[in-house]
């Protein structure tokens, strides 16, 4: 079945997810969705110092909105950040160090946002890591999962009580069309299982559980709209140093990091969110199946539940203060 999936969906990427696909689909774009004035607005992005993240930054700042860049690295975001005050000509731009893989941190990040009296319109979760290698983090947790899916869990209920309290309140996820090769694994979340280990599939069953949070948190947050998103396959730092041969093989056919945010920067400012369904998966600003054809990666509800269920008791366990 793995087969299968894997030679379906690389048909389907080959189509769809290239440069070429994106000016194909380009061509039913409306920009006026893109012509808004967002000032007195504010966006966080994780991961906002390079690639899709940054890219998604500098096009909102050039619409007025106000960016909380949250990244891994102080210095790198202190570079990304001037980058983006010189070619937006905006200065509302702040910067929060914070490693998305700590859960811990991430925890503590919410609560001093929170206390700052700060406002948050619109979460982007853009940050995620594909580590080839195992590795743990110093809390336990594989350190993929506790980036790509525990850490966006957390800053993302952590930071409910500010959105709720927001205008036209929105959370984006930027996962991968990787995910339709994977089905949700409830009985082996961070892949201990999985022999020998295989970061770009751990990857991909991330991105499937971020697939099913956004579903699950449109209900619980019906206020709140809720969507993930696939750039497609794009040139950005985080694909030539995760994915080297797949760069190689592919890189005359990627998007441009700016292609791959398109979509990114379409729900994070068109107006009339609500227009849209929430808890979808968007590819080249379309609602687009969350399953290949005959590929039975469909999860029941009781499983879908149970991944949320894990993840928040992992959330209470952490220290309060």
């Amino acid at each position: 079945m793995s087969i299968f999936r894997n030679t379906v969906w690389f048909i389907k990427g080959m189509r769809e997810y290239t440069k070429n696909g994106f000016v194909s689909a380009s061509k039913s774009f409306n920009e006026k969705d893109l012509e808004v004035d967002v000032t007195g607005r504010s966006f966080m992005i994780t991961g906002a110092n390079s690639g899709i993240g940054k890219c998604a930054a500098i096009e909102i700042a050039k619409r007025g909105g106000t960016i909380h860049m949250v990244c891994r690295d102080q210095k790198r975001g202190e570079e990304a950040l001037n980058e983006i005050k010189s070619t937006s000509g905006n200065s509302n731009i702040k910067l929060h160090q914070l490693d998305m893989s700590l859960p811990s941190e991430v925890l503590k990040f919410t609560k001093n946002f929170e206390k700052s009296g700060e406002k948050l319109n619109v979460l982007i979760n853009n940050a995620g890591c594909m580590i080839n290698e195992q590795q743990l983090t110093e809390e336990g947790y594989d350190k993929n999962f506790a980036t790509n899916t525990l850490g966006t869990h957390i800053l993302t209920v952590g930071l409910t009580p500010v959105l709720l309290n927001s205008e036209d309140p929105r959370v984006i996820i930027v996962t991968s069309g990787g995910m339709l090769v994977q089905k949700l694994n409830i009985q082996d979340l961070q892949c201990f299982k999985l022999k020998p280990y295989d970061g770009t599939m751990v990857y991909a069953q991330n991105k499937r559980q971020q697939v099913v949070m956004a579903e699950q948190y449109k209900n619980r947050y019906p206020t709140i709209h809720f969507s993930c998103m696939h750039p497609g396959w794009a040139d950005t730092p985080a694909v030539r140093s995760a994915m080297p041969d797949f760069y190689e093989k592919m890189k005359d056919r990627l998007r441009t990091a700016e292609q791959g945010a398109d979509t990114l920067i379409w729900l994070a400012v068109r107006s009339n969110i609500h227009q849209l369904p929430s808890g979808e998966f968007f590819q080249d600003r379309q609602v687009v199946n969350k399953h290949l054809p005959l590929a039975w990666t469909k999860t029941s509800d009781t499983d879908n539940l149970e991944l949320m269920s894990v993840l928040d008791k992992m959330m209470q366990a952490l220290p309060k203060d």
